[in-house]
Formats: structure tokens, sequence, C-alpha cells
């Protein structure tokens, strides 16, 4: 089982009894850390994806200890200029060792159909869909029921235009979608 999991701003692929660096934390050597941020699941069998985070899942680790990266040395150097410039640091990590990883209550992006469930045929959806856009256009909207479709974003013109019936709706503005369902 592995898990992709964010670890102080930073996303790392760890599986159980996995030492990890990452960089520091503030919290004590010994002590136990629970990440929350899980983005992805495996066990083998079922692979779970959040959207953007599974819920219910966490990673726990232990830190183990803290400590100072290798050193990275910074040389710069410009030719018959005379100029050189020699700097460097070491980062600040923290050591862990991932303990636990849990899935309890994991919700996949994707909900699974039924075996049984059947499917419908090409005609029947285009059936469908006739039968919603004659109610939808033998539908009579009173002054009470119109919205103000200005206050509205192009987005959610563009959801209340599909939800009429109303087609060509990805190459017009904002005027126009407000004028198309305001008719």
């Amino acid at each position: 089982m592995y898990a992709i999991v964010e670890i102080a701003g930073q996303q790392f692929k760890v599986v159980q009894d996995q030492k990890l660096f990452v960089h520091r934390l503030t919290d004590r050597e010994g002590s136990k850390v629970s990440f929350d941020k899980v983005f992805l699941l495996d066990d083998g069998k079922k692979v779970s994806i959040g959207a953007p985070a599974i819920t219910g899942a966490s990673v726990e680790a232990k830190v183990v200890s803290h400590l100072k990266g290798d050193k990275v040395i910074v040389f710069k150097k410009k030719r018959r200029k005379g100029y050189r410039v020699k700097n460097g640091h070491r980062q600040a990590l923290t050591e862990l060792v991932i303990e636990k990883i849990q899935a309890s209550r994991t919700k996949t992006k994707k909900a699974v159909e039924p075996a049984n469930a059947k499917k419908e045929t090409k005609a029947a959806q285009a059936e469908k869909k006739v039968a919603t856009q004659k109610a939808a256009s033998v539908k009579v909207i009173s002054k009470t029921d119109k919205k103000d479709f200005t206050s509205m974003t192009v987005a959610q013109l563009k959801s209340e235009a599909k939800t009429k019936g109303i087609e060509g709706i990805s190459s017009m503005k904002k005027a126009d979608l407000i004028k198309a369902l305001n008719k």
C-alpha cells in the first residue's frame, strides 16, 4: 500500500516503514505527526483518488530527528573581471519514519455504478433529450419567475442556458446569453 501525501508544502509518495527527509517541521523529536492531505491511495486492489484530497484518510509518521542537510556551495565567477563569490547554505531537514497509512471512510472521485445497471441506447437518450426540450419550450415563465441575469457570471449564465436547452452557448458572449435567456 502506498499514498501520495502533502507534507510541509511538498508532495511525497510514501510507503509504510519508509524513512523520509522533509523540510523542517516544528514538532519535537520522538513525537508523532499526522498528515490529512492524502491525494491518492493504492492498496494493491483499488486506487482511490481525491478531489482534491481524500476525506478520512491520513498518514501517521514519527519524527526521528532534526538535522542539517548536505552543504550546497554556490560559486559565481566572471572571467577576466576579477569577480568571484563563494556562497553556500545547509537546508534544515526533518527525518520522518512513516508508521501507518489509514484509509478509513475513503470517498473516491468517481461513483461506482452497480453491475446490473442498464445502459441507455443512443436512441433512448435522444428521445429523452427531445422530450425535455419540448417540456422546456412549453413551460411559460411568469414575470415573478424571471431572474436577474445581469449580476450572474458567464459560467452561471451558461449553466442556466444548458438547463433551458439553449444551443450554441459556447460561442456566446454575456450579452447574447442574457438575451437568449430572457426570451
